[in-house]
């Protein structure tokens, strides 16, 4: 059973916190005992064992490791008078004075890595030496001087210059002592000056930079700290901080205002509104995990309490986003541009449940090596554990793999229907497909832009979808190369206005709005630019859906963002560009073979011309692609252009995969297919020009300028051949009952199974629907052979107390309820109301005895 973030903090401030971290404080002796196994753990995590590096599976790393050292080291050589690396300008740009630490850490690594090569780096002092002299280089002339630093990334600043100078000294602790002894503590009072979105120095708990993953990074380098002063009280100040990222976030009692982090739906939320568990949330996962890893047997923490709450994010947050290997587009945020998402993501993923394993025992163990054999033998590319950060994980990694008595197992059951309302998520797994849709509200941002990634975000959260078939490898169906061919006004599932939108550069010249002499004080990290720039809302409430058993709905009114709002209300400066959206109200019914998509009101309020698109598929140039498909009338459609379909399909021979699309009320759609290449620097500025080619299917619906609000309903068809395609025209359990901004609902006669999206306060119903819903709210209702009636109901708007359903016939006798349901007989049929007072969307559900 989940819990609250309030009942989750309860038991961390008395029984909770007790049992992580020791209530009595430590003797001196067992603070300096304790500091130096964590310091030796730090070291065996990042460095590997003499055990561990002896085995073969780590050569490759433990060369990688080597090659960097050496190469950095011939920088250093060739440097100029003013250089501590060859070519690497200092002094106004952050990332460049980042890079210098990150090479002198991975300098210092090598020199206590054991087993590497001979190459005479392991326990050089006179190489570590040279990596004293450089950090101590570097604070004097670019880090000591508080007064000239912290221009550009505040995360450079307070996280990122401080882990590897954290880890750097970590490593080379006791050569630094007895080197430089000063310098430990030179660097902790700098770093602590650079926590200026801190208080004194420390963790503000009340700052929206001190959350979730960043919280954990912050966190993880005061322990490294703490250790090398052989400082008990700053090391569990910064545990018991680290601690608040586990708690399980109650959005009706947040603590200290924060809304990022893991929700009791499996949902994970960075920068207050953003879905963010493929970037930030593996960020999170991986820090937690190496600080347990680093705490073992030091006596400040006892990390084993928090493992189970790491293995719930693993089974509900992770697994249902990864399908065969790759992390879903819909949680990546601005990180979709990145040229190495999707197969990249899940392999930090796996590092981290490969160490998890090794931190718990019996069924959850092996349900956790379970899973990292089955994503090994499911992923489209070879996961690498070379690029595992751990020689250890790579090790225990080899041995979960050669472990025969381990079976492959999915974390997910093999159908699963999961609603991530909390982030605005919705995701459908079958045997042979996943479905990803991105939704947004007044609650969860349409999208993520920032420092130049992900340019053209717009309708990244305007109902999105990516349908994942099995057998392909996804980089030739999205990814960075997605985003690049297909135009961002036609990703698969968006309805977008006919219009040019200019990125921020092209805007206003740098990747950011800026005008601090505006009352909001629109500066690079303002909270104003957050707002309006890298991830604005939207201004509808309704988002959400409801999930019975393997099935679900789910509902969007899709609206303007806040920036367009409040431009219109004169709150933003006059040269602030904001774009207007298009109107419609949309539903999605994922069912067995179908996932049933239905829009209403489709149109614009401003009378310009609007496009629906069914879907956009890419493949490689070569890939033998095929579409066919039946007209209206029964003839076959013969070729691109605009036609009145029954159905398509699109085929790809190469990659033994199809999509079927099933028009069941819909305008003539536009097929297009189009060789296009672009460069993936047209959607984020650090991408290499690297021209990138695919062959891109368009299947869109046109609305015309000024034309009054249209309706469509079509279902995609996962694997679909041109028989099964033909067998929805003939009379099939496929029926759309409601396709109006008032209401939405379909029924199939084989699954017994009847669904429906209310999307306006009042009685709602449909001939055929069996049902009268109190809405806004998401129903769905089921009927079995066995005589068993099942309800599922969600509050798609967060908001209401109650929400009820009347179904009408003979009353139904209750059989089980969610708690907070009631059941009543009344003239007419049977009364289910549903106590959705806090609820969070989450669903509700009841079964009943009786027909309905």
């Amino acid at each position: 059973m989940e819990i609250s973030r309030r009942q989750l903090l309860s038991a961390l401030s008395a029984a909770g916190l007790v049992a992580v971290i020791p209530s009595e404080p430590a003797s001196a002796a067992e603070v300096a005992e304790g500091s130096a196994r964590l310091l030796a753990n730090t070291v065996a995590v990042f460095a590997g064992t003499v055990e561990s590096n002896a085995r073969p599976e780590t050569a490759a790393k433990l060369a990688a490791i080597d090659t960097a050292a050496r190469t950095n080291l011939t920088l250093m050589d060739g440097a100029g008078a003013d250089e501590l690396f060859a070519g690497l300008v200092l002094g106004t740009d952050e990332a460049n004075l980042n890079t210098a630490f990150r090479w002198l850490y991975e300098i210092a690594l090598a020199t206590r890595t054991p087993g590497g090569p001979a190459s005479g780096l392991y326990e050089n002092t006179v190489v570590q030496r040279r990596v004293i002299d450089g950090l101590g280089w570097l604070h004097e002339r670019y880090y000591g001087d508080q007064a000239t630093g912290y221009y550009g990334n505040w995360h450079h600043w307070e996280i990122g210059l401080s882990q590897h100078i954290s880890k750097t000294l970590a490593l080379l602790a006791d050569e630094v002592k007895a080197y430089r002894p000063d310098l430990i503590r030179t660097y902790v009072v700098s770093m602590d000056a650079y926590l200026r979105n801190g208080v004194d120095g420390d963790v503000n708990l009340d700052s929206r930079f001190h959350t979730g993953a960043n919280l954990a990074d912050i966190t993880t380098n005061r322990i490294l700290q703490g250790a090398l002063l052989g400082d008990d009280v700053r090391i569990r100040k910064a545990l018991t901080d680290q601690l608040t990222v586990f708690v399980t976030i109650d959005p009706y009692h947040l603590n200290h205002g924060v809304t990022d982090g893991h929700y009791a739906d499996g949902s994970f939320i960075q920068h207050a509104s953003v879905a963010y568990t493929g970037s930030y949330g593996k960020a999170l996962l991986t820090r937690v995990v190496q600080t347990l890893k680093i705490l073992d047997g030091t006596g400040f923490a006892h990390g084993g309490e928090l493992v189970p709450t790491v293995h719930g994010w693993v089974r509900n947050g992770f697994a249902p986003l990864i399908f065969e290997g790759w992390m879903m587009e819909i949680v990546k945020g601005r990180a979709v541009a990145r040229t190495d998402t999707g197969y990249t993501d899940v392999a930090v993923v796996v590092e981290a449940i490969v160490d998890l394993a090794s931190l718990t025992t019996g069924a959850d163990a092996t349900a956790l090596k379970s899973y990292v054999k089955y994503i090994r033998s499911t992923s489209r590319t070879a996961l690498d554990p070379a690029g595992f950060v751990s020689p250890v994980s790579i090790v225990r990694y080899a041995d979960i793999i050669g472990d025969a008595t381990v079976p492959p197992a999915d974390l997910n059951p093999a159908s699963r229907s999961v609603a991530f309302n909390a982030m605005d998520r919705t995701v459908h797994r079958r045997p042979g497909y996943a479905f990803a849709l991105a939704r947004s509200s007044d609650r969860i941002s349409k999208y993520e832009y920032m420092s130049g990634e992900n340019l053209m975000p717009w309708f990244q959260g305007e109902g999105a979808y990516y349908l994942y078939l099995s057998g392909q490898d996804q980089t030739q169906a999205y990814g960075v190369d997605y985003f690049t061919t297909v135009s961002p006004y036609g990703l698969a599932g968006v309805t977008a206005p006919v219009e040019r939108r200019r990125t921020i550069p092209e805007l206003y010249g740098k990747p950011y709005y800026d005008n601090p002499g505006h009352p909001l004080n629109f500066t690079s990290s303002s909270e104003s630019q957050n707002t309006y720039v890298y991830f604005p809302r939207g201004t509808h409430r309704h988002s959400g859906g409801a999930v019975l058993g393997a099935y679900g709905v789910a509902g969007m009114v899709q609206s303007d963002d806040v920036a367009h709002r409040d431009k219109g209300a004169g709150l933003l400066p006059d040269d602030f560009v904001a774009y207007r959206n298009a109107r419609a109200t949309k539903s999605w019914f994922l069912l067995d073979e179908e996932i049933v998509v239905l829009a209403a009101g489709v149109g614009d309020s401003a009378g310009r011309a609007v496009t629906t698109t069914v879907d956009a598929r890419t493949a490689a140039p070569d890939d033998q692609v095929s579409v066919t498909g039946m007209l209206r009338d029964g003839s076959p459609w013969t070729g691109p252009g605009l036609g009145d379909l029954r159905w398509l399909r699109y085929a790809n021979a190469t990659q033994r995969t199809a999509v079927g699309y099933v028009f069941l009320d819909t305008p003539p759609v536009r097929i297009t297919l189009d060789r296009v290449t672009r460069s993936r620097r047209v959607v984020r500025t650090a991408n290499p020009d690297t021209a990138v080619t695919r062959t891109v299917l368009g299947v869109t619906v046109e609305h015309a300028r000024g034309a009054q609000p249209t309706r469509l309903a079509y279902a995609l068809v996962p694997n679909a051949g041109e028989a099964g395609l033909r067998s929805y025209l003939h009379d099939g359990p496929l029926k759309v009952l409601a396709n109006t901004p008032r209401l939405q609902a379909v029924t199939h006669t084989g699954l017994g199974l009847t669904a429906a999206n209310s999307f306006t306060p009042g009685i709602h119903e449909a001939p055929g629907m069996r049902m009268r819903i109190d809405g806004p709210a998401s129903v769905i209702v089921r009927r079995e052979r066995r005589g068993l009636t099942t309800v599922a109901v969600s509050d798609p708007t967060m908001h209401r107390d109650t929400v009820s359903v009347l179904l009408p016939g003979r009353p139904l006798r209750e059989v089980t309820s969610d708690d907070g349901v009631r059941v009543r007989a009344t003239h007419g049929g049977t009364r289910l109301d549903f106590d959705t007072h806090h609820a969070y969307g989450r669903s509700f559900r009841v079964t009943l005895r009786g027909w309905a």
